[in-house]
């Protein structure tokens, strides 16, 4: 029995008294952001199972019954076209090849369907699978019919986690290939607490009132990174004096505190497009740790003054936008007083292109790029030419972008440290 899902399907066996299964026998996984043509092959390979007739009692050969059905109706439909003085080189090789179509086609498309999905079997694998699956229907049953955007990224992102579980339980064990499938597993909790949280903010909203006040900024942003598909919708408001994300505090007057340094922080800026080979991705954005500003091949002093400033009064973990730095430092006015952050973000990028240390290197859409480089109160206009309007992106779609940086950052840094570098010079405020 075969139970069919947005994102594939799940194959049961049911026991002879009626019982339910536990576990399924298989899983099938269709590809993210499939097509139409490709949701078909899902209802295709959770057809009912052909049947077949033996040739012979005691031969394994045997046929479909459909073709044994196309076979006889193509028979009949050759003698008729005989008796009608159709010449027989055009009717008997018609006759001959529907059945050897009936026959073979449906393998054929078999596999040409099988290379839209993933399917896994085993008691192990699908097991270990099916927790992923549990945690999924939580993200698209909160996403089904909502035009929130947290909730819809979060079914898209949870069926790439799938996806690639079921890639790696395709040619591996879960012995083998544990940290990996720990890792995805994570993320996808990470992803179901989130979808939780946005719930019951929606729900203590709701019974407030609040729910249904407007806001604006509705234009779709487009894709985020790096190599996930488009998003239908930009976050949406959030409520005076919070924070949806890591690096993104409303600025008042208020100045981070001089006297405490948070070092586990990072920095990321945009910089000039490069490829690492030919067709590969653009990367025009990379988040480093805030202590590859201490790197020595970095400008000195420059480098340790912005790692100075880019510690100050910070939260453990927070990913800081360059453009941040700027707008509290006077718009840009007091950049002189620091340090000469064009020639420091040159050599960070050449450090990580050189493996000198680690980092988060990203492909950001235009819109995205846009809204990282600019600070957290501008807003940036694009003309949308299918709906001959301008969009207005601000605040809160810079956060939706900065929210999703934080994801991915946090996916990394769950298995591994980001690396540095080596040699790294004191910071300033050690060395006072």
């Amino acid at each position: 029995m075969h139970e069919r899902t947005g994102w594939g399907w799940l194959a049961w066996t049911v026991p002879g008294d009626g019982t339910l299964p536990e576990i399924p026998r298989q899983i099938g996984v269709l590809t993210p952001d499939a097509t139409m043509t490709q949701r078909l092959a899902v209802r295709w390979l959770t057809r009912r199972p052909a049947r077949r007739i033996a040739l012979a009692p005691a031969s394994s050969a045997s046929l479909r019954l459909s073709a044994v059905a196309v076979g006889f109706i193509s028979l009949v439909a050759a003698l008729f076209a005989l008796g009608r003085g159709i010449p027989g080189d055009l009717v008997l090789p018609g006759m001959l090849l529907a059945p050897l179509l009936a026959e073979h086609l449906p393998d054929r498309l078999d596999y040409r369907a099988s290379e839209h999905v993933r399917s896994v079997e085993g008691d192990a694998a699908c097991q270990y699978l099916q927790r992923l699956v549990v945690l999924h229907t939580s993200l698209v049953q909160a996403a089904d019919g909502s035009d929130r955007y947290e909730l819809r990224r979060s079914a898209e992102v949870g069926q790439h986690l799938l996806w690639d579980a079921a890639g790696l339980l395709q040619t591996q064990d879960t012995r083998s290939a544990s940290a990996q499938l720990i890792d995805r597993e994570r993320l996808m909790v990470q992803l179901a607490d989130q979808v939780a949280q946005t719930l019951e903010r929606t729900r203590t909203k709701a019974r407030s009132g609040t729910e249904n006040q407007p806001s604006s900024h509705e234009g779709p942003l487009g894709p985020y990174p790096p190599g996930f598909e488009p998003a239908a919708r930009p976050a949406p408001r959030c409520e005076p004096g919070t924070s949806p994300l890591k690096g993104y505090r409303p600025m008042t007057h208020d100045q981070p505190d001089d006297d405490v340094h948070t070092t586990d922080v990072y920095l990321l800026f945009a910089h000039e497009p490069y490829y690492l080979g030919d067709g590969s991705q653009e990367i025009n954005t990379v988040v480093v740790a805030a202590a590859s500003l201490l790197h020595p091949q970095v400008r000195q002093s420059d480098g340790a003054q912005i790692h100075n400033r880019l510690t100050q009064g910070r939260k453990p973990g927070e990913i800081i936008p360059l453009a941040t730095l700027t707008h509290e430092l006077g718009g840009g006015a007091d950049w002189p007083t620091v340090g000469d952050w064009e020639t420091v973000t040159t050599d960070l990028v050449q450090l990580v292109r050189a493996g000198e240390c680690d980092a988060l290197s990203l492909g950001l859409p235009e819109i995205a790029r846009a809204l990282i480089i600019s600070g957290p109160h501008t807003h940036v206009r694009a003309f949308d030419a299918a709906a001959n309007q301008f969009i207005t992106y601000g605040p809160e779609e810079r956060a939706a972008v900065l929210a999703e940086v934080d994801m991915f950052l946090t996916g990394l840094v769950a298995e591994q440290h980001l690396w540095p570098g080596d040699g790294l010079v004191p910071p300033l405020f050690q060395q006072a």
